[in-house]
């Protein structure tokens, strides 16, 4: 017989975990399961391997509330985060909760039984695995990680070097004294351009459009002093608020001042750079967090363009070359090895077909409510991070709204939970509409959508979002609920 779970959440990354540590902590009495595709917990940060890969967010948001990172760096780099997510796993006991190198394929929800029924693909042996569940999370991110987004750029067969996609580093690649292009000016190539400079010949970053940088320092140095005064918590808690307080600051100041930071950063650049910067390579068209800002720890960025190992150059690719690629401008960059920093394809619930009584319900054609539950869909939820600060910040309280509402269900003696909306509270947007960026634009038909008025429009803002997660009624007149038989 298929086991049954009272919960069961897709994914280990830094969602799944955290979502598994709040029941653990919140509902101890129910029993759950996260089933995870790869062979090891950390999603995001077990998955990308390049050289660098770091947060772009301060631990001390991205961290969990109740699990403090207490190192004194900043912007950590993805072996130390996947430790973090392991060992908080560890501590709350939710990493014997793991079942790993499940695909999960199907989920059904059954009305006669009010339990989904959920089908993985274990893929290492080809044999199908089967559960039951009464609430399904679904914590797989927003992603595919199958296939990141590459265009078809005209002439790559003819290139004679190597070609790489960040999502998929080869395991020992040797750039060192080579020359090398990165194509993108996102949080990626920022990353790659700095940690490979040291040792390759040159780095050029190749861009369409600049992005605006954000120089922060990498080391936090109050924590180990305060540390050795107050509880670990306490000082967690501290640079936790401030730090939060300081995300919403600079966003609100964009949305209202937004020529005013434009200066602001742009100056910032051009002092790191020093005299004689070309700041066309710095300039975006559009406004600050129109799209997200990229985080320079230190500078580094400025500092490799700075030493002459690393140069950006403004253009469009025209065709690659047998030994680089030459630009519409009639430049031609010269490269061994080519880095495609060109972005990621966007999924919803980790490519996973979702079903009520066999038939499909497309979940990119649903509203969300709240940004955790979905529209039509009974006893289900999805965990969607902060698009304009630290992605836990919404996760966490994400999850702590579930929590609430399974005990809420258990105390009243209900079965099930289903938002309805009206038909008039539809619109084209979807739940990261607010962001400009390419890879948000190119899947804008790949997640779910979002209405037009209260918990059915995705806002994005902490202060509103923990009021309407952690303290408005759960029966709002939006959710229906049935009694247990």
């Amino acid at each position: 017989m298929a086991e049954h779970f009272d919960v069961l959440i897709i994914g280990a990354g830094l969602s799944g975990v955290g979502m598994a540590c709040h029941l653990r902590r919140e509902c101890p009495e129910k029993r759950l399961a996260l089933w995870e595709r790869r062979h090891s917990m950390g999603g995001t940060w077990a998955l990308f391997r390049y050289p660098g890969v770091r947060s772009d967010s301060d631990m001390f948001t991205m961290g969990y509330e109740f699990s403090p990172w207490m190192q004194p760096k900043v912007l950590a780099d993805g072996n130390s985060i996947n430790d973090y997510i392991a060992q908080t796993a560890r501590n709350f006991g939710v990493d014997k909760d793991v079942h790993y190198g499940l695909r999960i394929q199907q989920a059904d929800w059954r009305s006669s039984e009010q339990q989904w029924h959920v089908t993985a693909l274990h893929e290492a042996t080809g044999e199908l695995r089967h559960c039951s569940c009464s609430f399904l999370v679904s914590c797989t991110g927003y992603y595919n990680y199958d296939q990141g987004h590459l265009p078809q750029f005209p002439g790559v067969q003819d290139f004679k070097g190597q070609c790489v996609h960040p999502q998929f580093w080869p395991e020992g690649l040797d750039y060192r004294g080579k020359k090398v292009v990165i194509i993108g000016s996102g949080a990626t190539a920022v990353t790659l351009v700095p940690a490979m400079a040291t040792d390759a010949a040159h780095v050029t970053m190749l861009q369409r459009s600049p992005t605006y940088y954000l120089s922060v320092p990498s080391y936090e140095a109050l924590i180990k002093p305060l540390a050795k005064i107050f509880p670990q918590r306490w000082v967690y808690g501290a640079l936790r608020r401030g730090n939060i307080v300081g995300q919403r600051l600079i966003f609100k100041f964009a949305r209202r001042w937004p020529q005013a930071l434009r200066r602001m950063l742009l100056s910032a650049v051009q002092k790191q750079l020093g005299e004689g910067a070309d700041m066309r390579h710095f300039t975006p068209r559009y406004m600050p967090w129109d799209e997200r800002l990229c985080v320079v720890p230190d500078g580094d960025l400025f500092k490799a363009l700075r030493s002459g190992k690393a140069s950006v150059a403004t253009d469009e690719i025209d065709t690659f070359t047998a030994h680089g690629i030459r630009l519409k401008s009639g430049a031609t960059l010269e490269a061994d090895i080519v880095i495609t920093a060109t972005g990621l394809q966007l999924q919803t619930f980790g490519g996973m077909t979702i079903s009520l009584d066999g038939k499909e319900a497309a979940g990119n054609r649903l509203l969300s409510y709240k940004a955790v539950l979905m529209q039509n869909l009974p006893n289900m939820a999805f965990i969607l991070g902060t698009t304009n600060a630290s992605w836990t910040l919404k996760a966490d309280m994400a999850s702590r709204y579930i929590c609430r509402l399974l005990k809420h269900m258990d105390a009243k003696g209900l079965a099930t939970v289903t938002p309805y909306a009206d038909a008039s509270e539809t619109t084209d947007a979807n739940c990261m509409s607010d962001l400009g960026s390419g890879y948000v634009q190119r899947g804008a038909g790949e997640l779910p959508r979002q209405g037009r008025t209260g918990p059915w429009r995705v806002r994005h803002a902490f202060e509103s979002d923990r009021t309407m997660l952690l303290d408005e009624p759960l029966d709002d007149g939006l959710l229906r609920f049935t009694a247990r038989p």
